[in-house]
C-alpha cells in the first residue's frame, strides 16, 4: 500500500472518533463532559499507535530495502511494535471506560 491510502485510513479512523465520541448531551456538568474528552483523546492516540505499529510491520519488517536512510534489526522494530501495540491496547482500554457514565449508586 502507497503511504497516501495508510494516511486515508488514519484520516478515516480518526474522524469516526470524533463523531462517535464527541457528540455530548447539553445538560452533562463540566465533569463528564471532561471525561468524555480524556476518553476520546485517549482513544485517538490508541489509534495513533496502532496505525504507527501497522505502518511498522508493512513499511519496516516486509519492505524489501527497508526504512530509508535506517536499517533497524528485525529484533529493534519489533520491540518498537511490541511496545506501540502495549499502548494502543492500554490506551484504549482506559478511554473506553472513561467514555461510559459513571455510577451514581453502586450494590455490593
Amino acid at each position: 500500500m502507497e503511504l497516501t491510502d495508510w494516511i486515508v485510513i488514519l484520516a478515516v479512523v480518526l474522524l469516526a472518533i470524533a463523531f462517535f465520541c464527541g457528540r455530548a448531551p447539553a445538560n452533562w456538568s463540566s465533569e463528564n463532559r471532561a471525561r468524555r474528552l480524556a476518553g476520546m483523546r485517549m482513544l485517538v492516540q490508541a489509534a495513533w499507535s496502532v496505525w504507527a505499529a501497522l505502518l511498522l510491520v508493512a513499511r519496516g519488517l516486509f519492505a524489501l530495502n527497508g526504512i530509508h536512510g535506517v536499517r533497524p534489526t528485525p529484533l529493534q522494530l519489533m520491540a518498537g511494535i511490541a511496545v506501540l501495540i502495549a499502548c494502543g491496547c492500554y490506551w484504549s482500554i482506559r478511554g473506553s471506560q472513561l467514555l461510559k457514565p459513571r455510577r451514581l449508586f453502586t450494590t455490593s
